[in-house]
């Protein structure tokens, strides 16, 4: 037997398995189907790209993302229309499970409400590097429920939008450029003029710190071991790890090279005298 009479025989034996009429009929609704799911793709397709420079980009995916929706709520309207299912009785039976489900859903609700916030109050975007609590990460996607952030030890974190909108975000790729805060400790010794001096001349001479804004030096409180300084350093926000790996290495050569201490904790302890007994 050839592979063609095989396949005939496979053919006569579908067509005597379905009923007359129906093959037809689950071939119409298969083409149905996908013509609408073709035609909803090409919509999204030509939306996506007509938007794109025009509004943010979690805006659009969010846009994009609602056409497919509305793509796949269609065909499943259509399956139904022909199957000859009733869908008025379908949605009265959806209205009274929406009310119970309604109860057990209010948390998501609350996140689809907290991400219409976010989304249109555009605190950060794509590709951004946010702060929320202890967890730093990239924006990944913006979503009604949630966003998704990759951290920089390549962990995919998720948090609800209602976590976003109850906590403090710090957005910290927001501006082009960002002031790199460095707390040092000097003895109470050294000639704080000179320590000033020496710090200016440490900036002016690192590559990655800006002139403008000039960098800040502040002598800020009074220690236990010593004095505590301010050095406020502004870089454009790319180039932050490659100021803060080279600032501290030429604070410290720097410092040795002028003789000027960095202390660590200290305690005096002071043993007093043991007194004498009244009968010795």
């Amino acid at each position: 037997m050839d592979i063609q009479e095989m396949f005939a025989e496979l053919r006569t034996s579908l067509s005597s398995l379905v009923p007359a009429g129906l093959s037809g009929k689950i071939m119409g609704m298969a083409a149905a189907v996908l013509l609408i799911l073709l035609s909803f793709k090409i919509v999204q397709v030509v939306v996506g790209r007509a938007l794109k420079g025009h509004v943010p980009d979690q805006r659009g995916n969010l846009i994009r993302k609602l056409i497919r929706y509305a793509g796949f709520t269609f065909a499943v309207i259509t399956i139904f229309k022909q199957l000859g299912i009733d869908l008025s009785a379908l949605l009265g039976a959806a209205g009274i499970a929406g009310i119970a489900l309604g109860f057990a859903a209010q948390t998501s609700v609350s996140n689809v409400i907290s991400g219409l916030f976010l989304i249109s109050e555009k605190p950060f975007q794509l590709e951004d590097v946010i702060q929320v609590g202890d967890i730093t990460g990239i924006v990944q996607s913006i979503d009604l429920l949630s966003i998704k952030l990759q951290t920089f030890d390549n962990r995919y974190v998720r948090i609800p939008n209602e976590t976003i909108i109850k906590t403090n975000v710090v957005n910290i790729t927001r501006f082009p450029i960002r002031r790199l805060d460095v707390k040092l400790m000097v003895d109470y010794a050294v000639d704080l003029e000179f320590v000033m001096t020496v710090l200016e001349d440490i900036a002016r001479k690192n590559i990655w710190v800006l002139d403008n804004p000039e960098p800040l030096i502040v002598m800020d409180k009074f220690e236990s071991s010593g004095v505590e300084i301010l050095f406020g350093l502004w870089f454009e926000k790319s180039n932050f790890l490659q100021l803060k790996n080279s600032i501290m290495m030429d604070v410290m050569k720097r410092f040795r090279l002028e003789g000027i201490n960095i202390p660590f904790p200290q305690m005096d302890v002071h043993l007093a005298k043991p007194t004498r007994s009244s009968g010795s």
